[in-house]
């Protein structure tokens, strides 16, 4: 990869993770359903207004919009909802990596190089570690629902390199247009689920914090952060941007730590050395061997 690409890898790994942080804040007032509604009404609106519709088939928006936008959030929002602590939260969504690479090797027909899957294994065993120490303390049901979310993310990677097969596009404009379709999803579900008395008790009470976490929530982890990650993935395989994710849990926990007093624990840091480790091995292990292959 690039070094600009590389940095704005880097950049989505910082939004990505103190989106964790912003959700909880979020659900803490506004039911997780309803607040998925309002972070893609926000997206889409103005913004489907000053970018044009890529010429793309409707089945795309729609695989894309039902699959990373209702099926993800929807899952996560719930598990958080729930009383999973958001740093937790944002380690055990990064296993979408693992499930982009096999949904890829089976839909694409992506080979894995030995290089990426040793940097895989590595990174599997930092978030063992840090999955680990946190023990009990982990409500089922809450790791259930994000690992659900993390298969649903995959989902919409894959997705992602299908659109990028219909060649060029303005990938911001595609991340704009496919968010008309998750507010009516989960406005049913939230009617259905979570009834019209708590919709009206939320709006009623709808804050400045509420707005200003419904802001982030679309304008800076949908807009700026899909729009770059789907970027990457037109340009690159998705077995070589997946793995960025992996540096997602060390902002999550860390800002988990300073905004809700979530403990950070030894194992956390050991963790996070696996996960950095894994990271260059699947990243720089391929471009090392051509240098020296160079020199030699």
């Amino acid at each position: 990869m690039r070094p600009l690409d590389i940095g704005l890898a880097l950049l989505v790994v910082v939004v990505w993770g103190l989106n964790f942080a912003v959700i909880r804040t979020g659900v803490a007032e506004v039911p997780p359903l309803l607040l998925g509604a309002l972070r893609f009404i926000l997206a889409a609106c103005p913004a489907i207004f000053l970018v044009p519709r890529p010429a793309l088939p409707l089945r795309l928006y729609l695989a894309y919009g039902l699959s990373i936008s209702v099926g993800q959030f929807a899952f996560l929002f719930t598990a958080i909802h729930l009383g999973m602590p958001s740093g937790l939260a944002s380690l055990v969504l990064q296993s979408q990596a693992f499930f982009t690479m096999l949904f890829a090797a089976l839909w694409l027909k992506e080979g894995w190089r030995g290089s990426q899957l040793a940097g895989l294994i590595l990174a599997a065993g930092g978030l063992a570690l840090i999955g680990w120490s946190h023990g009990a303390s982990m409500p089922l049901a809450g790791f259930l629902c994000t690992l659900a979310a993390a298969s649903m993310w995959a989902t919409g990677n894959i997705v992602t390199r299908a659109v990028a097969r219909h060649g060029p596009i303005d990938q911001l404009a595609f991340v704009v247009w496919a968010s008309l379709v998750p507010p009516l999803p989960f406005l049913a579900l939230s009617l259905l689920l979570e009834g019209p008395t708590a919709i009206a008790a939320a709006l009623s009470r709808f804050s400045v914090q509420s707005f200003a976490a419904v802001a982030y929530l679309a304008w800076a982890a949908t807009l700026l952060g899909y729009g770059l990650w789907t970027r990457l993935l037109s340009r690159y395989p998705a077995n070589q941007v997946a793995p960025f994710s992996l540096l997602i849990p060390i902002v999550g926990l860390s800002t988990g730590w300073l905004a809700f007093g979530e403990a950070l624990q030894p194992l956390h840091f050991a963790g996070t050395a696996l996960l950095m480790l894994g990271l260059a091995v699947n990243l720089f292990t391929t471009r090392l061997r051509a240098w020296a292959k160079a020199r030699q």
